[in-house]
């Protein structure tokens, strides 16, 4: 009884059919769910008398297996049938492609080169793995000055008896400044040409990660080298830049400074643009915000690049891009431009 069973069940799988992935399960739950068709004949196969329970058992699991390929071969053939009804279904509304949007950093910084380019400045580049000579050395620092110590520098390889072959991310940009003055002499000391370079690039430094720091941030300096080039002229292109940069109403201040590689040294200060220089929170109540520091090129720095001193003078200065973007878009956190949240990047579509 039991074998007249399954070879009905065996003739019954050979046709099965099914429409779609639906039909597919529903089959499956006949033949093999816990109330199925299989199952029922296992609980069958106890009453079988001994000399028989070989042949039934080998019949039910060919009967299994038969079952089991055969839903597997339709699923297969269902899944296939409605991909290619998909692909071919040239009415249907296509999904719409979201669009990017460049990070804001990249923005405020394309936005500052643009405004330098205008003026003649053009674009530098340089390595990021640097050694201590462009870094520090040919930049006037002291040897045993504290940015060379590791709590503000990550070396890669330091001689503490050889400072020349220290290998390290640089700490700012002024690296670049150096490659180009080396490039830009003649053998006697003159210039090739007048020196007009804008460099951006990102730099190192080892200070805890927090709301206003990080240790690795984004950095625009800027060098002109020539004969008679004065405070002056440095004041009257940061003026340029901060109107254009800010609104034409912004006004500027220069307070004294000390950097290594200018002489005399300031930061300057753009008035407030959101209290309009009457003092608010955002300025701390002085009306006054500082964005960058600059000076005349110290002819030490001069001297080492291979440029005489005697007949060239220069400004520099430099600028944190990501503290130009929290001016200009109030990011309260540092942190954010490193995090690729898609939800703070999506608030800069309106920017490109």
């Amino acid at each position: 009884m039991i074998l007249d069973k399954i070879d009905e069940l065996l003739k019954e799988v050979q046709n099965l059919s099914a429409q779609n992935a639906e039909e597919v399960e529903q089959l499956r739950l006949k033949y093999l769910s816990k109330k199925g068709e299989i199952t029922a004949l296992m609980n069958d196969f106890r009453n079988v008398a001994a000399d028989q329970k070989k042949t039934v058992g080998m019949k039910i699991n060919e009967l299994k297996t038969l079952v089991t390929e055969r839903i597997n071969q339709l699923r297969e053939e269902c899944a296939t049938q409605e991909t290619g009804d998909e692909a071919i279904d040239l009415t249907r509304t296509p999904y719409p492609v979201q669009l990017g949007t460049r990070h804001p950093l990249t923005i405020v910084t394309n936005e500052i080169i643009d405004i330098f380019s205008r003026m003649g400045f053009v674009l530098a580049d340089g390595p990021e793995v640097e050694d201590d000579m462009h870094v520090f050395t040919k930049m006037n620092f002291a040897a045993d000055h504290p940015a060379r110590d590791m709590q503000d520098t990550f070396f890669i390889s330091q001689h503490p008896n050889d400072v020349t072959k220290n290998i390290l991310l640089r700490s700012h940009t002024s690296s670049v400044q150096a490659r180009v003055m080396e490039n830009m002499h003649t053998e006697d000391g003159k210039l090739t040409a007048p020196i007009r370079v804008i460099c951006p690039g990102r730099v190192y430094r080892n200070e805890a990660i927090t709301a206003r720091a990080h240790c690795f941030f984004h950095q625009v300096e800027g060098l002109y080298i020539d004969k008679n080039v004065s405070f002056t002229d440095l004041k009257q292109v940061l003026l340029s830049f901060a109107r254009e940069m800010f609104g034409p109403d912004t006004q500027i201040r220069l307070r004294p400074s000390y950097f290594p590689f200018t002489e005399p040294s300031a930061e300057m200060d753009i008035s407030c643009f959101i209290c309009g220089g009457e003092g608010c929170g955002f300025c701390k109540h002085t009306g006054w915000v500082e964005i960058l520091g600059c000076g005349m090129v110290d002819p030490n720095v001069l001297e080492q690049c291979g440029i005489d001193s005697s007949i060239y003078s220069g400004y520099a200065f430099g600028m944190g891009v990501e503290r130009i973007t929290n001016l200009k878009y109030r990011v309260s956190d540092l942190r954010m431009f490193s995090e690729n949240d898609v939800r703070f990047l999506k608030e800069f579509e309106s920017a490109n």
